[in-house]
C-alpha cells in the first residue's frame, strides 16, 4: 500500500496529525475524537515514507489496554517493531536489560501492594492504623513519590499543596512513615511501581554510556493521554529525551481527574511555552457519541464556573454521527430501587439485540456495585466487575493456553485456526452452547468464549491483509496480552467506577447515584476538586456512544428519607427544568432513507457479509445488520466520515470493515456520498415512565 494511501481513512484534522512527522506536535483531542488512529497513522506514515525506522519509536500511554490496542493498530496497519508500552511497561523492560550491568545481580522484584510493607512500617513506627487508614496512607506515599517529593520535603510540600494529613495522623508522622516504608521495603529487596521510573531515570541520569544506548535507540517519542502525566513520569521522558525535542503529545485537559494521584494538565496546557515552536492540532469530531450525548457532555463543561487563571478552553465536540434517541433521566426512591430499574432498563436492551458487553453501568465509588451486581444477578444477566480479578490470572485461562500450546504444535494447517481453537478448548470445558443458567459454569464458559472471540478476530484481521493467522500467533498474541496485562473481551455488562472508565467506551452506558455528596463527592472542598469532580462526569457522559441513561435515588435505602438531591452538575439540565436541546446544533443529523438502495450493490454488501460471517464463524448479524448494509447502499459513503453517519456503524466497526466496505461502495460506482438533509437533533431529555 502506497504511504499516501494510509491518509485516506482520516479526516482533515487527523490527517494533519500523520502528517506532522517532526517534533514538537502537541495534540488535542477530545473524547471519542479518534486520537488512537490519528497517532498510529501518523507513527505507520512515518515509517511507510521512511521518515521512521520502527524500531527507534518509543509510543508511551497510561494502561496496559490502551498499550494493546495501539500495538494490535499498527499491526493492523502493516508496521512491526513499534514499542507501543506503558510508562512502567518501558522503564522495566530498560531496567532489567541495564540492571545487571550497571549494578549486577538481578533487578529486584515488584511488590504487588504496597499495604502489607506501609502496615510493617506503620507497627515500627507506634502507629496506630486499621485497613482503611493504611490504604490512605499508601496512596500518600504513591502521591509524594510521583510528585518526586522526599521524606524530608513532604511536610512543606503537603503544606504549600494544601493536602490535608491522611488517615488522622499529621504530616510530620506521614514524612516519618516515608522514610520507614523505603527502609521495610529495602528489607525486604522489593521495589514498588514508583521505584521503576525512579531507578530507571536515575541510571539515565548517572549514567552517561546508559542514557546514550538509550538515546541511540529510541528517537521519537509518542505520550498518549498526557494530561494525566506525572513529575515523576515527566522526569522520566526528559531523560529519554536527552534534550531532544521528536516528541509528539496526545491529551484533552478536559479529562483530567486523576490529580489526587499526581497527574497534571500542566504539562500540556503549557506544552507550547516549553516548545515555543510546536504544531498544535485539535481534534474536535466524535465520531464515537450521538449528538444527544455530545450536546449533553459539551453542556456540562459549559456551565462550569470560569477559571481565569486556566490556560486553555475547553474543546467544544462536533458529532459526526446521526441523531438517535435521546438522553434519558431517571429518579429513584432508594439505591436498591435505582439499581433494580437499571437492570430493567439492561434487560429490555439486551432482548432487543444489544450484547451485554456493550453496555456499562458506571458510579462514583467502587461500594456502590453491590446493589448493582445483586439486581443483574436477579434477573439473569452475566457482569463483568472491572477491577476483578485479573483476566491472565484465572485458572481456566491459564490452563486453556497450555492446551492452545499443545493445540499450535499439532494443528494440522489444512485446518482454519478457529476450529482448531475451538476443538481445543472444548477439552477445557467450552461448548458451542452457553449454559442456560448464571453463576460460576457460566462465568468460565464467558472467560473461554472470549479466547474463541479473540481467534476469530485474529482470523479476520490475518485474512484482511491476504494472510493466514495460525494457533501459535494466538498464543504468542495471548502472551503479549498476558505481559501487558491486556485482557480480551468476557461477554457481560460492565461495572465500573468512573475513574476505571476512563479509556473505554460501550453503546449503552447507564450513569448512576448522581446526587451530591456522591458526585461531587463529599470530600471535594476546593474550586479545583469541585472542577476534577465535574471533569470525571464528562469522562462518564463520553464513554456512551448510543444510549445514555442518568440517574439517582433520593434515599439510600428503602423507607428511609428522601434528602438527597441530584448533582448540581446537573442544574438546568434536568429534564423538569426545561427542555434542553441535547446535540450540537451544527452536528448533521442522520441522512434521510428512502428506501431505494442499490440492488447489485445491496448484494454484493450480502455476499461481503455472508463470506466475513463464515470465516470468522461468526453469526452475519453481528458484523453488521440489514438496515445497515441497505442504508448503505442507497447512501453510498465515499469516505470515512460519510460512513459515520450510517445509522448501525460505529468507530469499532469503522475500523474493523470501513476499507472493505467503501472499496465496495467505490467498486460499483460512486454516488453523490452521504450528504443527507441537515437539521436540528431533536430533543434530547425524556423521564423514563
Amino acid at each position: 500500500m502506497p504511504a499516501d494511501d494510509l491518509l485516506d481513512a482520516l479526516d482533515p484534522d487527523q490527517r494533519e496529525v500523520a502528517r506532522a512527522l517532526t517534533g514538537p506536535v502537541c495534540v488535542l483531542a477530545g473524547a471519542g475524537t479518534g486520537k488512537t488512529r490519528a497517532i498510529t497513522h501518523r507513527i505507520a506514515y512515518g515509517v511507510r515514507t521512511g521518515a521512521y525506522a520502527p524500531t527507534s519509536v518509543l509510543a508511551v500511554t497510561f494502561t496496559a489496554r490502551a498499550a494493546g490496542e495501539m500495538r494490535t493498530r499498527l499491526r493492523d496497519l502493516g508496521v512491526a517493531g513499534v514499542q507501543a508500552r506503558t510508562f512502567h511497561s518501558a522503564a522495566l523492560r530498560q531496567l532489567r536489560y541495564f540492571w545487571p550491568k550497571v549494578v549486577g545481580g538481578a533487578v529486584p522484584s515488584v511488590l504487588a501492594q504496597k499495604a502489607p510493607v506501609v502496615a510493617d512500617a506503620c507497627h515500627r513506627l507506634g502507629l496506630a492504623v486499621d485497613r482503611v487508614s493504611v490504604r490512605d496512607l499508601a496512596s500518600e506515599i504513591e502521591w509524594a513519590k510521583v510528585s518526586r517529593i522526599t521524606a524530608e520535603d513532604y511536610v512543606r510540600a503537603a503544606a504549600a499543596a494544601d493536602r490535608p494529613a491522611p488517615a488522622g495522623h499529621d504530616h510530620h508522622a506521614v514524612a516519618r512513615l516515608i522514610t520507614a516504608y523505603e527502609d521495610a521495603k529495602d528489607a525486604r529487596g522489593v521495589m514498588d511501581m514508583e521505584d521503576i521510573l525512579w531507578l530507571l531515570a536515575g541510571m539515565l541520569v548517572e549514567n552517561g554510556a546508559v542514557a546514550d544506548e538509550v538515546r541511540r535507540q529510541y528517537r521519537r517519542f509518542v505520550v498518549d493521554e498526557y494530561q494525566d502525566i506525572s513529575p515523576l513520569q515527566k522526569f522520566l521522558l526528559e531523560q529519554w529525551l536527552g534534550g531532544r525535542d521528536e516528541l509528539c503529545v496526545v491529551g484533552d485537559p478536559s479529562q483530567t481527574i486523576y490529580s489526587f494521584a499526581g497527574a497534571t494538565p500542566h504539562y500540556l496546557t503549557r506544552f507550547t511555552a516549553e516548545h515555543p515552536q510546536a504544531q498544535v492540532v485539535r481534534l474536535v469530531r466524535d465520531y464515537r457519541s450521538t449528538p444527544q450525548v455530545v450536546g449533553l457532555a459539551n453542556e456540562v463543561l459549559r456551565r462550569a464556573p470560569k477559571d481565569r487563571s486556566a490556560r486553555w478552553e475547553p474543546l467544544e465536540l462536533v458529532a459526526q454521527r446521526p441523531s438517535a434517541g435521546p438522553v434519558r433521566f431517571a429518579v429513584y426512591d432508594d439505591d436498591e430501587a435505582e439499581a433494580a430499574g437499571v437492570a430493567t432498563r439492561i434487560g429490555r436492551l439486551v432482548a432487543a439485540g444489544t450484547r451485554p458487553s456493550e453496555i456499562a453501568v458506571l458510579y462514583r465509588t467502587n461500594a456502590q456495585s453491590e446493589a448493582f451486581e445483586q439486581a443483574l444477578a436477579a434477573v439473569g444477566i452475566g457482569y463483568v466487575l472491572r477491577g476483578g480479578e485479573r483476566f491472565f490470572a484465572r485458572q481456566e485461562v491459564r490452563d486453556a493456553i497450555v492446551r492452545l500450546r499443545g493445540a499450535a504444535l499439532a494443528a494440522d494447517p489444512e485446518t482454519p485456526m478457529p476450529e482448531t481453537v475451538r476443538d481445543a478448548l472444548r477439552s477445557a470445558g467450552w461448548t458451542d452452547e452457553p449454559p442456560a443458567a448464571r453463576g460460576a459454569a457460566r462465568e468460565r464458559w464467558d472467560t473461554l468464549h472470549a479466547l474463541v472471540a479473540l481467534a476469530d478476530d485474529l482470523a479476520a484481521a490475518a485474512g484482511r491483509t491476504g494472510g493466514t493467522a495460525t494457533v501459535a500467533d494466538l498464543v504468542a498474541d495471548l502472551d503479549e496480552r498476558a505481559a501487558a496485562q491486556h485482557a480480551p473481551t468476557v461477554e457481560g455488562v460492565t461495572l465500573a467506577s468512573l475513574h476505571a472508565a476512563k479509556g473505554l467506551e460501550w453503546d449503552a452506558v447507564f450513569l448512576t447515584g448522581l446526587s451530591e455528596g456522591l458526585v461531587p463527592w463529599a470530600s471535594a472542598d476546593t474550586a479545583g476538586d469541585v472542577a476534577e469532580e465535574r471533569r470525571l462526569l464528562y469522562v462518564g457522559i463520553t464513554r456512551a456512544r448510543a444510549h445514555l441513561e442518568l440517574s439517582y435515588a433520593r434515599s439510600r435505602t428503602p423507607g428511609g428519607r428522601a434528602t438527597r438531591r441530584r448533582s448540581r452538575f446537573l442544574d438546568g439540565l434536568w429534564p423538569q427544568e426545561g427542555r434542553a436541546r441535547f446535540g450540537d446544533g451544527r452536528a448533521r443529523s442522520a441522512p434521510r432513507l428512502t428506501g431505494d438502495a442499490d440492488p447489485e450493490l445491496l448484494a454484493a454488501l450480502h455476499a461481503w457479509r455472508a463470506d466475513l460471517a463464515r470465516r470468522t464463524s461468526k453469526p452475519s448479524y453481528t458484523v453488521l445488520g440489514d438496515a445497515t448494509l441497505a442504508a448503505i447502499a442507497e447512501l453510498r459513503p465515499s469516505s470515512v466520515p460519510e460512513l459515520a453517519r450510517v445509522q448501525g456503524i460505529g468507530p469499532a466497526k469503522i475500523d474493523r470493515y470501513g476499507p472493505e466496505l467503501l472499496a465496495l461502495v467505490a467498486g460499483r460506482g460512486r454516488g453523490a456520498g452521504a450528504a443527507g438533509a441537515t437539521g436540528t437533533p431533536a430533543d434530547g431529555v425524556t423521564t423514563p415512565r
